[in-house]
C-alpha cells in the first residue's frame, strides 16, 4: 500500500498529499500509445497482463502514488448481454427499453463475464511496486442506466430522465450484479473500489436523492468504508447526503469545486481532486502560473486541515495532454508541500 493514501483515507496529517488522476493510463501517454498500436482495446482491458502493463505504465513514468485497473465501466452491461465493441468508442448491440430488459442476462448469469477483472487486479498488484496502491472502479448504476438507454451519456439525457421506472427495473438486476464486480476486484487486491457516476450531474440534486442515493448506499452499505464516489458535474448538495454517511473511503470532486472549503468541513475519509484538467494544455509559463495559483489555498492550510486530501484532475487526463505538463504537475506537488 502507498503510505501518503492510506494515511489519507485515515485522516492522518502529513506534509504531502498522495497524487493519482482519472484517466492517468490513456491516449495521452506514449506507453499507452505503444501499446494500442500492437492490441485492440478490448485485448488491453480483457487479457490481465496486458491492462497490468497498462495500469503500471503511469506510475513507473509519472511515480503516481495510486495505480488504477485498467478497464472500461461498461463491461457490466456487456456480461448482461447488451452485447459491446469500440469502433472507436463504445457500441452496445441492445438499447435498453421494456421489452428488451426481458432478454438481460440473470446477475449471477452475467458475473463469470467479468472475472477478468478479478485476475486484472492481481496481476497488477504483482508488478506494481511495494509502497503504491492500487484501487478498481464500477459505474454508477445511473450512469449505466444513461448508457444502456441511450448508447451515450451527452446532452439533456431525455429518454433517460424520463424513464425512471425501466431504471428501478434495471437495477434489480444491475446493482446486485455491480456488487458482485465490486466483491471480484476486492478479491483481485483492490484497497478501494470507485464508483464513477460521470452521469450524475444533469440530474437535479431532488432526483439524485430520490434516486439515485438509494442505489449508492445499498452498494455503500455491502462494503462500508471500502469504495469510493465521484460524480461529474455535481453540487454541494447532490451528494450532501451520502457525505453525511461514514459508509464511504472518500470521494471525488471535480474543478468547480472550492476544495480547500470542502477540506474545511466535517470530512469523512479522503478528498480528491480538483486542478481544472483542460489547463494542461496552457503554454508551459501560464500553466506554471495557473498551477502556482491553485495550491496557494491549499498551502494556506495546515496538514492537519488537508490531511485528507488526495491530489488529482477536475475529471480525468484529457486525449492529447502534454506529458510534460503531467510531469511538471506531480512534481510540484510534492516539492510544494515536502
Amino acid at each position: 500500500m502507498n503510505p501518503r493514501f492510506h494515511n489519507a483515507l485515515r485522516g492522518i496529517a502529513q506534509p504531502t498529499p498522495p497524487i493519482w488522476f482519472m484517466r492517468q493510463a490513456g491516449r495521452y501517454h506514449q506507453h499507452y500509445q505503444k501499446l494500442r498500436k500492437e492490441h485492440s482495446f478490448m485485448d488491453l482491458c480483457k487479457k490481465p497482463k496486458l491492462a497490468a502493463e497498462v495500469a503500471l505504465g503511469p506510475v513507473a513514468d509519472f511515480d503516481f502514488d495510486v495505480s488504477i485497473l485498467f478497464s472500461d465501466l461498461l463491461f457490466p452491461l456487456e456480461a448482461l448481454g447488451m452485447g459491446l465493441t469500440y469502433d472507436p468508442g463504445p457500441k452496445l448491440a441492445l438499447r435498453l427499453d421494456h421489452e428488451n430488459i426481458r432478454k438481460l442476462k440473470p446477475w449471477a448469469q452475467a458475473l463469470p463475464h467479468l472475472e477478468f477483472q478479478r485476475e486484472a487486479m492481481q496481476e497488477t498488484r504483482k508488478v506494481l511496486p511495494a509502497d503504491k496502491s492500487l484501487i478498481g472502479f464500477v459505474g454508477g448504476p445511473w450512469t449505466l442506466f444513461s448508457y444502456a438507454i441511450e448508447g451515450e451519456h451527452k446532452g439533456h439525457l431525455i429518454p433517460a430522465k424520463t424513464s425512471f421506472a425501466l431504471y428501478a427495473e434495471f437495477c434489480e438486476t444491475l446493482v446486485p450484479l455491480l456488487a458482485a464486480n465490486i466483491e471480484l476486484q476486492f478479491q483481485g487486491g483492490a484497497e478501494v473500489v470507485m464508483i464513477f457516476d460521470t452521469a450524475a450531474g444533469e440530474l437535479s440534486p431532488l432526483l439524485f436523492k430520490k434516486f439515485l442515493e438509494p442505489q449508492l448506499l445499498t452498494l455503500a452499505k455491502k462494503f462500508p468504508g471500502r469504495l469510493g464516489y465521484y460524480a461529474k458535474g455535481t453540487t454541494v448538495a447532490h451528494t450532501k447526503g451520502l457525505r453525511a454517511t461514514t459508509l464511504f473511503a472518500g470521494f471525488g470532486f471535480d474543478h468547480r469545486f472550492d476544495l480547500p472549503e470542502i477540506l474545511h468541513g466535517n470530512v469523512q475519509g479522503f478528498v480528491q481532486g480538483n486542478f481544472d484538467q483542460a489547463l494542461l494544455f496552457s503554454s508551459t509559463e501560464d500553466f506554471t502560473r495557473q498551477l502556482s495559483s491553485y495550491l496557494q489555498p491549499y498551502l494556506n492550510l495546515t496538514p492537519v486541515q488537508r490531511r485528507h486530501w488526495v491530489c488529482g484532475l477536475g475529471h480525468g487526463v484529457l486525449p492529447g495532454t502534454p506529458e510534460r505538463h503531467v510531469r511538471q504537475l506531480i512534481h510540484t506537488v510534492r516539492e510544494t508541500f515536502a
